[in-house]
């Protein structure tokens, strides 16, 4: 019988993220309340500004909120961080890729490695086997193996964003988090990446969070969407229905941005 994986979960409950001073306090993220798991793909959509980022960085451990709390399969991820053995857990089972690909590698490096240390440390794989997994999913990618023997910076950006997703892939985790992953990159490039994050989270039980400020991407690769706006959330509903009859003023400007209308 073929065991059935764990449902994985992350819960956001009243989270808020401030900066700055006392006097000067910038709310980025206001009392957000959100549900994640590993069979659910969710998009989080907004413009620059609305917060979007900030939540996912919040989702994933790699910001504290001001308020509110965090939580993966009931542990608060802030506790789990605090620790070597529960930042490893939370590392296994929640993997972030980020827009800006140049800057998450180590130009001093070769792909290879950044790919493969992962694998290493979380899965335990010796180096042959970390390496033989690196090639099967660089080939899954349409990557060729032996550009992963070169530098970041030898590579062009779809090249090195898919490299990206391979580091994350390799750890096999329950839930993707993906911000604006396809935000910089051509059109056909986009549509090579968008299709491959949703096949393989589909095939593999992995949830998908896919953060963007584009609709088109968002409505395609996720079943539920979440709107947010000056750091809240203004709807939240199955991506089709969003896309068909949205509800709120702010999404309707959205979905008209991207239809080339103008609106009043």
């Amino acid at each position: 019988m073929t065991d059935i994986p764990k449902i994985v979960t992350i819960q956001a409950s009243g989270v808020s993220r401030m900066f700055g001073a006392r006097h000067e306090r910038f709310t980025a993220v206001d009392d957000v309340s959100l549900t994640i798991t590993s069979r659910s793909a969710t998009g989080i959509v907004g413009e620059s500004g609305s917060g979007k980022s900030t939540l996912s960085r919040m989702l994933v451990g790699l910001d504290k909120p001001t308020t509110g709390t965090v939580t993966l399969d009931g542990n608060d991820i802030s506790d789990l961080a605090r620790t070597a053995d529960g930042m490893r857990e939370l590392r296994r089972t929640v993997q972030f890729v980020a827009q800006d690909s140049t800057s998450s590698f180590d130009p001093r490096r070769t792909l290879r490695y950044a790919v493969r240390r992962p694998a290493q440390i979380l899965r335990g794989l010796s180096r042959p086997e970390a390496d033989a997994a690196v090639d099967e999913l660089l080939d899954t990618l349409a990557l060729d193996p032996a550009s992963a023997d070169r530098y970041p910076g030898e590579v062009s950006g779809g090249q090195r964003q898919r490299f990206s997703l391979a580091r994350a892939l390799i750890v096999r985790p329950s839930v993707l988090m993906c911000d604006e992953v396809v935000s910089a990159l051509d059109v056909s490039v986009q549509g090579t990446i968008l299709n491959f994050i949703k096949q393989y989270c589909a095939e593999h039980d992995c949830g998908l969070v896919f953060v963007s400020h584009g609709l088109p991407a968002t409505a395609f690769i996720s079943d539920e969407m979440v709107v947010m706006y000056k750091g809240e959330i203004i709807e939240q509903r199955p991506a089709e229905e969003i896309i068909s009859d949205p509800r709120e003023p702010y999404t309707v400007s959205l979905i008209d941005a991207y239809r080339g209308k103008r609106t009043a």
